[in-house]
């Protein structure tokens, strides 16, 4: 007797892959000045992506982490547009809320960037290979493809905007003067910490605006754009960076509290998670490259071995945590408290170090070079650097307490110290301008409209 036979069908895997994030038939950039605040606002209601699929549910109140901040009820969800135009919180006018919807796309073009599996390719593109001869820097400094994508996509943004005079970014050599009547002034990293995208580790966007200065004016257009991204931190209207990780989140501040936003993948809207950041008085993590202890001055050395030890101002032995991302860790400290910091020269006060400063203490925390105050110090160069120091409010009262803690030689270590970023062609309506404004005397000279 013959046996039963079964018959298994085998169903083929569909062919069609998802849709990407942005659709091939979209445009790469809003058109200028299509949107108004209004329009933005209420094109769609948001709502939160349903989780039930995955075996999990969502309660009834949004809870931020480690409970530094406030929770948001689920019929309170805010977008970041919705909280910068008012809706439940911070009113910052119409030209800024434009302005955020521009760079909150770039930025969510260079997340889906520096997730894809073919950003590895960019670099063998004719004029996207970093340390080419169009590269001033050399090394560990050179600019890699992704900076320059990177960097370009937020130039273009920003010119869709309409509301840009200037914008000075980490990878040019000077300002590039956008439009004459634009309110605000640009400043940023557009990829902190690119060379560890090959292994996967976090890496973010840092960014600051100012009012245009119109004291300025009437100035040549090389100086005025200079003195312009030369502001002092204190003067920073808003700031913000960008951490792409397991999750993208956008954490900005308009000079009233530091709050967090995280991209929703099924709307494309950053959501508001994280409202009223605040960082803890004392930490138990310290963050920085301690393979460099020997080269350390006493005072910061002291420090450390201090804490770590579990025998400073706050009775628990610190643990280390060291990603060498600037936005990662920065992100890890504001949430759980304790100090990020990079003794050396080498961190840029324009595009990092005021930033980042102006979120920590509109977090309740401080950033300091050691010594001053990061936001009080008036920057003379565009590129210039200095140590950096970020963290919880007490933390960083005991470690100034110790005094020297600012490396400033560097052994074993070689640097390029050039002010100069790869020149690289503008866009179409863009006017390059030059940082040589003459003599230092004449530099400083110019500095009083500041």
């Amino acid at each position: 007797m013959p046996l039963p036979t079964t018959i298994i069908t085998i169903t083929p895997p569909p062919t069609s892959c998802p849709a990407p994030i942005f659709p091939p038939n979209r445009p790469h950039f809003p058109p200028r000045n299509l949107f108004t605040t209004k329009a933005i606002l209420h094109n769609h209601r948001p709502t939160m992506a349903n989780l039930s699929g995955f075996g999990f549910s969502i309660g009834s109140r949004l809870v931020a982490s480690s409970g530094t901040s406030g929770s948001v009820a689920d019929d309170e969800v805010r977008t970041l547009i919705e909280y910068a135009s008012g809706e439940g919180g911070a009113t910052v006018g119409d030209d800024l809320v434009l302005l955020f919807h521009h760079l909150q796309y770039a930025c969510k073009r260079i997340a889906a960037l520096v997730a894809s599996p073919f950003n590895s390719s960019l670099g063998k593109h004719k004029g996207l290979a970093g340390g080419g001869a169009s590269a001033a820097g050399s090394g560990r400094d050179a600019p890699k493809p992704l900076d320059i994508v990177s960097n370009e996509i937020i130039l273009s943004s920003l010119k869709n905007s309409g509301k840009v005079a200037v914008m000075a970014s980490e990878e040019d050599d000077t300002p590039i003067w956008i439009t004459d009547d634009g309110p605000f002034v640009v400043v940023t990293d557009p990829l902190d910490g690119s060379r560890n995208i090959d292994a996967s580790i976090p890496t973010g966007t840092i960014f600051g605006i100012y009012k245009r200065l119109p004291e300025l004016d009437h100035l040549p257009k090389e100086e005025k754009a200079l003195l312009n991204s030369l502001q002092k931190g204190t003067n920073l209207v808003a700031a913000g960076y960008v951490l792409y990780s397991s999750a993208t989140i956008f954490c900005t501040s308009f000079g009233s509290g530091t709050h967090a936003f995280t991209l929703d993948h099924s709307t494309g809207d950053f959501i508001l998670t994280h409202p009223s950041l605040k960082i803890p008085p004392q930490g138990q993590i310290y963050s920085v490259n301690d393979a460099r202890y020997f080269d350390w001055p006493n005072g910061l050395r002291q420090y450390i071995d201090t804490v770590r030890q579990g025998k400073g101002r706050y009775p628990k032995k610190y643990s280390a945590r060291y990603i060498c991302s600037l936005v990662a860790d920065f992100h890890r400290t504001l949430l759980y408290g304790g100090v990020t910091m990079n003794p050396r020269d080498h961190l840029r006060l324009v595009y990092e170090a005021n930033p980042l400063s102006f979120l920590v203490e509109q977090a309740g925390g401080k950033g300091s070079d050691g010594k001053s105050r990061i936001l009080s110090i008036q920057p003379v160069k565009l590129h210039q650097r200095l140590p950096l120091f970020l963290g919880s409010l007490e933390d960083m009262e005991e470690l100034e307490s110790y005094g020297d803690v600012q490396q400033k030689v560097n052994p074993g270590y070689e640097f390029n110290r050039s002010e100069h970023r790869p020149v690289k062609a503008e866009a179409a309506g863009s006017s390059p301008v030059s940082p040589d404004l003459g003599s230092d005397e004449s530099i400083n000279s110019s500095l009083h409209y500041l």
